[in-house]
């Protein structure tokens, strides 16, 4: 995937190009909600620039970048008309599934490389077909 990632720490929000090629991804919006996907990046843009990301606001244990991934997605549902996801239904829902599955990936790799198996990228036009 190309894109920016936003993140929130003691310094504030930073976006960054490059650095999260080792992060998961999690498809949060329908491929058919073609008019959110229009305007994601403006309304976090938006989003990331209010008082409530400033870096004197950072606190590690309750104000972090979970808070502010967890409270971006709120606000898109709010717009939206859906209700606001908790804590414990955003990990359960979103973040688990994800980790769960690539942490399966990485055992399942772990155990291939240490026992005389290579994985070797297709070639492109193997990936293709």
């Amino acid at each position: 995937f190309a894109g920016v990632v936003y993140n929130y720490d003691q310094e504030g929000v930073h976006r960054a190009g490059s650095g999260w090629e080792q992060c998961i991804s999690i498809p949060l919006v329908q491929p058919d909600m073609w008019e959110l996907l229009q305007q994601w990046d403006n309304l976090l843009e938006e989003f990331s620039l209010e008082e409530a990301w400033l870096p004197h606001r950072y606190e590690e244990q309750q104000h972090n970048c979970f808070t502010f991934a967890l409270a971006f997605i709120n606000r898109v549902r709010r717009g939206r008309g859906r209700q606001p996801l908790s804590k414990g239904e955003f990990t359960e829902r979103f973040l688990l599934p994800h980790t769960r599955e690539a942490s399966r990936y990485l055992a399942l790799q772990q155990q291939l490389a240490h026992r005389d198996f290579f994985i070797v990228p297709l070639a492109q036009q193997e990936q293709q077909q």
